[in-house]
């Protein structure tokens, strides 16, 4: 298959340096056919093709897409990647003009389109997902309300706290991460289309055009900022999803911690939790377990897209390439790890009897001395004739 830098690659070069791209530009032929599909447009708006040539030129792309839907679009290794696999289809059917579409563009912006597509719909998805935890937790906090139980401080008993002061301070913390991703959104919506290889194109487009059609917000001005922005923006889609999964890690520990047979606030359902292979009576929470270790790897993905970025010279280096599979994993694992959090608090179990057990009277200390205090005890004194009880 033709290459579009058109030169033959030693055979294990070629294989070392195409890795898995192949594999995960499935994910991409979308979302390069839809700006393809834009840039034709153009092409013609702008009298480079003609009618006829664009209508053909679109049709196929259609037809590409849904080949795509239908899993018979396939990217091979000799493809390199599903930028050559779609022009290679384009010029089989359509000769001549399928060779036109790549005219006032480089494989360059061609790349940041279809990635920025993709991360504005992956934004949107994660956001759906953080709505939808966000009403599973306000649920599980009016089906709970009410009940107190103990606040902890360094893992020990320090004052009342109660469901619902607990299920609020996630509620609230989530709503943080949809600004945050809500922001990352806005940042990342610039079209890079038509900034060629990094220092524009020596030809008239019209890019405000192609922006509006791909819905775009906004046109990302400077061609070495668009590709120096691969790699930055890519970390901070990775830093916003980090501090999703961030609560999700935390909200893993507390739901471990309380649902311990001994303490016993909270309690998994079984079809949460597995079992041992030699202890039968064992229910763990490997599903918190696993999220909670999901952090980790998400975070990970952030450090490793900034440091692959970090002492290039500006304009785009093939390092870029190896910052793909980790803002695709990172999306997949917050996805999921969302979705997995939503169904353990739609099924999650509060021991009211338990939890009020718990409520002894060393919660109430702070409330005491307080009591002291307001009857003109000095607080240090009163603080020590209230500690001396314990």
């Amino acid at each position: 298959m033709a290459k579009l830098w058109g030169k033959n690659l030693n055979k294990e070069v070629e294989d070392f340096t195409v890795g898995t791209d192949f594999q995960l530009d499935q994910r991409l032929v979308r979302y390069d056919c839809v700006g393809s599909i834009a840039h034709a447009i153009m092409l013609q708006k702008q009298g480079y093709l003609s009618v006829g040539e664009k209508r053909k030129l679109v049709q196929t792309l259609d037809e590409i897409i849904f080949l795509d839907e239908k899993g018979k679009f396939k990217i091979r290794k000799q493809d390199e990647d599903c930028h050559t696999a779609i022009e290679n289809y384009l010029v089989k059917k359509l000769g001549d003009t399928g060779k036109k579409i790549h005219f006032c563009r480089s494989r360059n912006d061609q790349v940041l389109t279809a990635l920025r597509l993709y991360y504005n719909l992956e934004l949107g998805n994660c956001k759906k997902q953080a709505n939808s935890l966000l009403e599973s937790i306000k649920n599980f906090k009016k089906k709970y309300s009410g009940i107190m139980m103990p606040g902890y401080t360094h893992t020990r008993k320090a004052m009342p706290s109660s469901i619902d002061l607990w299920a609020e301070s996630f509620a609230d913390s989530f709503k943080d991460d949809l600004k945050l991703l809500n922001f990352t959104f806005n940042l990342v919506n610039q079209s890079p289309l038509g900034t060629g290889a990094g220092y524009g194109l020596p030809t008239k487009t019209d890019r405000k055009f192609t922006a509006e059609k791909l819905g775009f917000k906004k046109v990302q001005e400077n061609p070495i900022y668009a590709q120096n922005s691969r790699g930055k923006f890519e970390s901070i889609i990775l830093h916003s999803l980090s501090q999703i999964m961030l609560d999700l890690n935390k909200i893993s520990n507390d739901i471990i911690f309380f649902s311990i047979p001994e303490i016993g606030y909270f309690k998994l359902p079984d079809e949460l939790c597995t079992g041992s292979s030699i202890m039968p009576h064992k229910k763990n929470p490997d599903v918190l377990e696993i999220m909670r270790a999901n952090y980790h790897i998400v975070n990970s993905y952030e450090f490793q897209v900034k440091n692959t970025s970090s002492n290039l010279i500006s304009g785009y280096h093939r390092d870029l390439q190896t910052t793909k599979e980790p803002i695709m994993k990172g999306f997949d694992i917050t996805k999921q790890s969302l979705s997995a959090m939503s169904l353990v608090f739609d099924r999650l179990e509060v021991n009211k009897e338990n939890c009020k057990k718990a409520m002894t009277k060393e919660l109430y200390s702070v409330k005491e001395v307080y009591k002291l205090s307001k009857k003109g005890t000095p607080f240090r004194d009163a603080y020590n004739q209230i500690k001396s009880k314990f």
